[in-house]
């Protein structure tokens, strides 16, 4: 189609949709919503597949009192003992101002202490009380217990691939 043969039917469908004040314009309904260009972005299938384990996961770390972020911060303390505050902010992408709250939150509820670091006088290192990694152990086998229940659509093996391709992008 030229350009000359598109300007009228531009026209027509601009003067068309001017409707004189105080018109109600015509309402349309979809019966099925067409998310098809959606779910050929990788963020949009992520976030989708995300939000599912997450609803399930806070149900069930809410019996630990663990939000997902604690969680992860607990994880690498139990796997890690003696990680520092430092380490643990490029681990898991956070922000030293963020953690500093956390960690005194977990220290105050008897899940984690701190001790000198080793060989830098200037470092603590985190570590998980005996009360801590009882807890862990039960959230950790919970979260396992919930992923494998969220992805009971594929086989292991497929759980193992699409574990693989999604870190190939963050790590």
């Amino acid at each position: 189609m030229s350009a000359r043969t598109a300007a009228p039917s531009v026209k027509r469908s601009i003067e068309s949709s001017k409707k004189p004040l105080g018109s109600v314009p015509t309402l349309t309904a979809v019966d099925q919503v067409d998310t098809s260009f959606l779910e050929t972005l990788l963020g949009y299938n992520a976030r989708r597949a995300a939000l599912t384990i997450i609803e399930v996961f806070l149900e069930r770390m809410a019996k630990f009192g663990l939000r997902p972020v604690d969680f992860s911060v607990m994880s690498v303390i139990e796997h890690n003992p003696g990680v520092t505050s430092r380490q643990l902010c490029a681990a898991l992408n956070l922000l030293p101002p963020n953690l500093v709250g956390l960690i005194q939150s977990l220290e105050a509820r008897g899940l984690i202490h701190r001790r000198p670091h080793p060989t830098d006088g200037r470092a603590m290192g985190l570590h998980p009380t005996p009360e801590g990694s009882a807890l862990m152990q039960q959230a950790e086998q919970a979260a396992t217990d919930l992923e494998i229940e969220c992805s009971s659509r594929l086989t292991a093996a497929q759980r193992k691939t699409l574990l693989d391709l999604l870190q190939k992008i963050y790590l």
